[in-house]
């Protein structure tokens, strides 16, 4: 976003399309909020979510792993990630993950930081999930004698892979939004 467009949302919230979305259907009425204070705090979520993240790099993959102590696989890691930064409790499969249904399907091209992504490395859809960090990279606990890193989703073995990403309603995870399957 331009810095003009940002002054423009920031000084006028019926220019923020969120909030006149919101607005529109009634979910918000006119000066509900803060002008732009949604958008901030879903980016600061997100934000949070990846900086949160990146404390992790070099932790050990283990195979059903959940923590720093016994290392990671892919999904404790990102189940990890969620709990201690959003307070979103995952399932513990990627494939569970990827069907949880109080997460939003994202494009390829829409992706934000914070979506979780995953890929085919199993000969099964939903088999390896991380997180998105921008830019095209995401960050993951990848196989035995691997560790947490951050890679390219553009480099022909991830993008060849690629089966979806989905994305948790950040504003609202510390609210309810827990899933209560462990």
């Amino acid at each position: 976003m331009q810095p003009s467009a940002l002054s423009a949302t920031v000084a006028n919230p019926a220019a923020d399309p969120v909030s006149r979305f919101l607005q529109e259907r009634g979910f918000l009425s006119q000066g509900q909020i803060e002008p732009g204070r949604l958008m901030e705090q879903v980016r600061d979520a997100a934000s949070n979510l990846v900086i949160s993240s990146m404390n992790f790099l070099g932790v050990r993959y283990t195979r059903g792993g959940s923590s720093v102590e016994s290392g990671f696989d892919c999904s404790g890691f990102t189940r990890h990630i969620f709990e201690s930064s959003v307070g979103m409790i995952l399932p513990r499969r990627a494939d569970e993950q990827a069907k949880m249904s109080n997460l939003l399907t994202v494009k390829r091209d829409e992706l934000k930081p914070g979506d979780l992504v995953f890929f085919n490395t199993m000969k099964r859809t939903f088999s390896h999930v991380g997180i998105y960090v921008g830019e095209g990279k995401f960050i993951h606990s990848p196989r035995v004698g691997g560790a947490v890193r951050v890679e390219d989703m553009r480099e022909a073995y991830w993008a060849k892979r690629f089966t979806g990403a989905r994305r948790a309603d950040l504003k609202s995870a510390g609210a309810g939004a827990v899933d209560s399957s462990r």
